[in-house]
């Protein structure tokens, strides 16, 4: 008796499923926690090209925090407010390194401990320390509300620093009569490898990225400065004001770009995967999506989506696409879209062999006719020429 052979599957093709973030680039100037937001986008199908703005300086190593902490060890403030959890926790394990933890710890028990939110009070609750109160908007506005109606007339109050700017905070304390002591438990310094950076910056500028996040404000203003350093700060600025998606974790991380005019876009909670889910909601819904040939195309930043198939396609052939799909059915010149070309120089050639590419890379060269003499053309769907006749 002979083995039954197997029968061949009849159900119906299944497509492949993509994530919303597919044929999408997206720049991370993070220089923590950069890899859990790299995975998170890429999980859902973005490239990521990550380039730190900037780097942390090791605490043990910081002069400024040992000469902090021996200050409050000797003169006792009369408020500690903490503002992140990795700064509370990496503060108390240097002063372990210097020999001062106990000291600070016995200190830290004496005075009313402010904590800015739940991951601060866990690194709180941790040390062995419990917090006098926590917002639970997990906002530095609610904190400083409540000293100013507490009174901070003669009172000495310390505030851990986290590398970003607090607006507001410490001039309101002082002005309200309080002897501020900043407590700077990491400090942020450029990165010792400029290159990366600047290729996330080449990259930006040139449009080679769909978005650009940012998690922290120093970052943003490395950003920003080292722009300016190569005489790039007015392109990265039309960039990130046109074509680049400028995602900042919160308000506090976009004042920079804020400063500088530019408008940012930021989730309702503050943390990475609202950051990152917002971004999905963005980049497809500002992506083109175009009927043509009886095909619905869509496209991102590095690929195409061809009734859901994604494509990925060549820098010069996505140029040349963007150019015919601003004026959809309408016939582009050769002229036209070799000036569209980076660096394709004079020679229409390069046109004709980058426009094969394309047509291959997409898999159905019908969407694109070439008009004898003329040029090239989208094959707009005719129900669709009206809708896009005064393009």
């Amino acid at each position: 008796m002979y083995d039954e052979l197997p029968q061949p599957d009849r159900r119906p093709e299944q497509r492949p499923e993509h994530g919303p973030l597919a044929g999408f680039t997206v720049g991370v100037t993070a220089a923590r926690r950069a890899d859990e937001l790299g995975a998170l986008l890429q999980r859902r199908g973005a490239v990521v090209l990550h380039a730190p703005a900037l780097r942390i300086v090791p605490l043990a190593d910081d002069g400024e925090l040992l000469a902090a902490t021996k200050d409050l060890i000797d003169q006792a403030p009369d408020v500690v407010v903490a503002t992140t959890a990795i700064g509370f926790r990496g503060w108390v394990e240097a002063a372990d390194g210097w020999g001062l933890g106990e000291q600070l710890l016995d200190r830290l028990r004496g005075v009313e401990l402010l904590a800015r939110g739940p991951k601060v009070k866990g690194a709180i609750r941790a040390a062995g320390l419990t917090e006098d109160w926590s917002p639970s908007s997990e906002s530095m506005a609610e904190v400083l509300d409540r000293l100013l109606e507490e009174g901070v007339d003669g009172r000495r109050v310390a505030v851990q620093l986290h590398g970003e700017p607090l607006p507001g905070f410490v001039e309101a304390l002082r002005a309200g009569g309080a002897e501020v002591v900043g407590v700077p438990v990491y400090r942020w310094m450029p990165p010792e490898d400029i290159s990366p950076l600047d290729r996330l910056l080449d990259a930006t500028v040139s449009r080679g990225l769909d978005a650009v996040t940012f998690t922290s404000a120093p970052a943003a203003a490395s950003l920003l400065s080292r722009a300016e350093e190569r005489g790039l700060l007015s392109e990265l600025l039309a960039a990130l004001n046109h074509d680049v998606v400028p995602a900042c974790v919160g308000p506090v991380t976009a004042l920079p770009l804020q400063a500088r005019g530019v408008d940012t876009v930021q989730p309702e909670r503050f943390r990475l995967g609202p950051l990152v889910q917002l971004l999905c909601q963005e980049l497809p819904g500002r992506a083109r999506s175009l009927p043509i040939a009886g095909h619905r195309v869509e496209i991102r930043g590095h690929a195409v989506l061809v009734d859901g198939d994604l494509k990925p396609v060549p820098p010069a052939g996505m140029s040349l696409l963007r150019a015919l799909s601003r004026r959809p059915g309408w016939v582009v010149a050769r002229a036209d879209l070799l000036r569209a070309l980076p660096g394709a120089g004079r020679d229409e050639h390069a046109v004709e062999t980058a426009m094969a590419r394309l047509r291959t890379a997409l898999g159905a060269p019908k969407l694109i006719q070439t008009v004898v003499k003329r040029g090239y053309r989208l094959a707009l769907d005719p129900a669709a020429d009206a809708k896009y006749a005064d393009a």
